[in-house]
């Protein structure tokens, strides 16, 4: 994308964000565990070794079926430790506010913020408030960090990768960027589409069980599972084949979808993850991750190949194929 200015699809987690990414951030700042690009820096201090992440939350609305941007962001950052192998541990707390924003909505975020903590069994440990003139923020900004403790055994890379090896997916897609649009327009379908936010840290311990046999762990959110796989693809140098009847959609998403003309492949999910495992073991992998609540709807949706590497291809309902690619543009803007 050739721009002189910032676009909305530079913070898509498409083709756009990864040229700005790699273009301008990864160039000034390069360095060896940058360079891993993994949802959380994995750093050694004395020996141990931790993991280290930050994410930002501008959701719109901040009040939406199923969470708020308060539960939003404990959950995305204590996510993003899971999927690396860690056991999260502590976040740090940054709230920009709009001046005029009402301390009772600020109050119910802050309860949620509490309880979504203490569910993932993490500390709040630091923070910053930072007050902006009405209309230089709208309504709440936040930012969260991240630490956790590297589970024994994790060895999380996509250098390991290999042919064969399957694609695991904790549940269905689409549920928190379709609640989030759906909600934002004031559509109203029959059955409520609710978000998916939730903490994965229980059900990523409970996988380490098999720690050897996870190769990569990836939770889809901005772009969804196409992002996903399309990165995995372009940084292995191999294919994935996805089945398109395997990947789990509930029915009033997948409606929402085909009526607002979107594809939840490319859906956000806050509360879903994305395992590459050894094919020997996937079947054992995806019995431990059905036991969780959040992993009652997993399923193997399709398998990393030889075959047209870097390419992402789904095998579709009615028998033909089509390549996925990495959305150049921002299909939900400020979904999370």
């Amino acid at each position: 994308m050739d721009s002189k200015v910032i676009l909305l699809a530079h913070g898509s987690g498409g083709k756009a964000t990864h040229q700005l990414i790699d273009s301008l951030f990864v160039a000034h700042f390069k360095n060896v565990i940058l360079s891993d690009l993994t949802d959380a820096a994995l750093l050694s201090v004395s020996g141990d070794k931790i993991l280290f992440t930050t994410d930002s939350y501008v959701v719109d609305p901040i009040f939406f079926p199923g969470g708020d941007i308060g539960k939003l962001a404990v959950h995305g950052t204590v996510n993003d430790l899971a999927v690396c192998g860690g056991k999260p541990l502590y976040l740090s707390l940054s709230l920009i506010l709009e001046e005029g924003f009402p301390l009772e909505q600020l109050t119910v975020i802050t309860q949620s913020i509490a309880e979504a903590a203490a569910d993932a069994d993490v500390m709040i440990v630091t923070g910053d408030t930072k007050v902006v003139e009405h209309g230089s923020v709208d309504k709440i900004f936040i930012n969260t960090a991240g630490i956790a403790q590297l589970h024994a055994g994790a060895r999380l890379a996509i250098k390991n990768i290999r042919p064969g090896d399957a694609i695991v997916l904790s549940g269905s897609i689409g549920d928190h960027g379709i609640a989030i649009m759906l909600e934002r327009e004031g559509l109203q379908f029959e059955s409520q589409v609710t978000s998916d936010s939730a903490p994965l840290h229980g059900m990523v311990a409970d996988m380490m069980q098999e720690a050897a046999a996870i190769r990569f762990m990836r939770d889809p959110t901005r772009g969804g599972i196409a992002t996903i796989l399309n990165e995995i693809c372009s940084q292995s140098h191999l294919g994935i084949t996805i089945y398109e009847a395997k990947i789990p959609i509930k029915p009033h998403v997948a409606s929402a979808c085909e009526i607002l003309g979107l594809d939840p492949l490319y859906i956000a999910n806050e509360g879903k993850l994305m395992a590459i495992v050894d094919p020997d073991r996937a079947e054992k992998i995806l019995a431990i991750m059905r036991r969780n609540r959040y992993g009652a709807d997993a399923a193997i949706i399709g398998m990393v190949t030889e075959d047209v590497p870097g390419t992402v291809i789904l095998k579709t309902t009615i028998g033909g194929s089509r390549i996925v690619d990495m959305l150049a543009g921002e299909q939900l803007p400020r979904i999370c």
